[in-house]
């Protein structure tokens, strides 16, 4: 180490970084940590301009600084500004919360894990497990949700259908890892309908009540679907089918109809039936026309589809399908369902099998296929055994 290269090029060094506005301390101080690191370095790295390399080093050294004590000093100002020890304030921040996090420059996906994260309460963890993903994937979406959401005032108003649209998709993806996402959903709900009186807020905690209120009897001990009209209805939750109808019913009585709240009515409908035979359809196809008419949701119309064949028979449910696009999803399944109806086993048996292949998931893979095998063997059987049959039902 050439000590005195080092003490000739001092002087200059710290003359430089005055000149670009350092004070002469702090200058001082940094060029002082570039001699250290030069000991350290130059022995076996030699640099092409020792000049140049004690300047560029103290340089740095004096803007790390400089933002640390900026840093430090805005922390004692904070601390200086921080209230007197007392009462929280009485805002409830909540509502602005939900607004944040469903924040239409969001993707769908982004909004709910940052609704779970900063309105649930939940870990990066337990988001990832519930999503099947990895916890640094899940920890990337939601840095940079929050990035997104950074520059957003917090005291403009929200629009509260994205709010509960992102809570619905919440509830819909259901149950895994160690969060129960459809207890959650309705927890959060129960949460948006106390900081705020709107009545399809009432209808989304409505709806979601309702269904979940037949969550025990829609899985067979050994994991398979159990269709609605096959579900043992002594199983269903009374008291949750109960506290959504009373707020469904509070909610409609505002004549302010919107899609959550028809959802809520049809599913009030199904969960009021004491059997599947009992059901009102006429009813039901009713609430399907105020939703589609509110919607305009090919889905919708598909469902109407299959409450049609219930109220009026199955070819008027096939005709109501014929008018739909055959690509949507669950449609093969719809017309396996009501061409079984209408006694045409062989391609109700056929459909099915169609419908098992474009099926998303498991579960639902697995049933369309019993269905399929089903009518295969009954038609095997001979025509004394060919009877339109309830199993068939698509709908959980």
């Amino acid at each position: 180490m050439n000590e005195a290269l080092l003490r000739s090029l001092t002087p200059s060094v710290l003359g430089i970084l005055v000149r670009r506005g350092a004070d002469f301390a702090a200058a001082e101080d940094a060029v002082q940590d570039a001699l250290v690191e030069a000991v350290r370095v130059w022995p076996g790295d030699m640099p092409r301009d020792p000049k140049g390399w004690l300047v560029t080093v103290a340089w740095r050294r004096f803007i790390d600084a400089t933002r640390a004590e900026a840093s430090r000093r805005r922390r004692e100002d904070l601390v200086d500004e921080e209230p007197a020890p007392g009462p929280a304030p009485a805002t409830d921040d909540t509502l602005q919360l939900y607004f944040l996090c469903a924040h239409p420059s969001l993707t769908p996906s982004s909004a709910v894990a940052l609704t779970l994260r900063a309105v649930g309460g939940l870990t990066t963890r337990q988001i990832a497990q519930a999503y099947l993903v990895p916890e640094a994937t899940m920890a990337q979406r939601i840095s940079r949700a929050k990035r997104t959401v950074s520059g957003v005032r917090f005291d403009r108003p929200g629009d509260v259908a994205t709010v509960l649209r992102v809570l619905y998709l919440v509830f819909n993806e259901g149950y895994s890892g160690d969060v129960d996402l459809a207890a959650e959903a309705i927890r959060l709900a129960r949460q948006l309908a106390g900081a705020i009186d709107h009545p399809e807020v009432a209808g989304l905690l409505a709806l979601m009540l309702l269904h979940h209120a037949r969550r025990a009897a829609r899985t067979a001990p050994d994991g398979s679907l159990v269709p609605l009209a096959e579900q043992d209805r002594s199983r269903w939750d009374t008291g949750a089918i109960a506290e959504g109808i009373g707020i469904l019913q509070t909610a409609l009585s505002r004549d302010r109809l919107g899609e959550f709240q028809a959802q809520a009515a049809i599913a009030a409908l199904h969960a009021d039936a004491p059997t599947a035979e009992e059901t009102d359809w006429v009813q039901i196809v009713e609430w399907y026309d105020e939703l589609a008419g509110l919607t305009d949701s090919p889905v919708v119309r598909l469902n109407r589809a299959v409450a049609v064949g219930e109220a009026d028979g199955p070819r008027a449910g096939l005709a109501a399908l014929a008018a739909l696009d055959d690509s949507l999803p669950r449609h093969t399944a719809v017309a396996a369902y009501l061409h079984e109806r209408d006694g045409d086993l062989t391609l109700a048996a056929q459909l099915y099998a169609d419908a098992a292949q474009k099926a998303t998931n498991l579960a639902e893979r697995a049933h369309l296929t019993r269905q399929a095998a089903r009518l295969n063997a009954r038609r095997d059987q001979g025509p004394s055994q060919v009877s339109g049959g309830r199993g068939a039902d698509p709908r959980p």
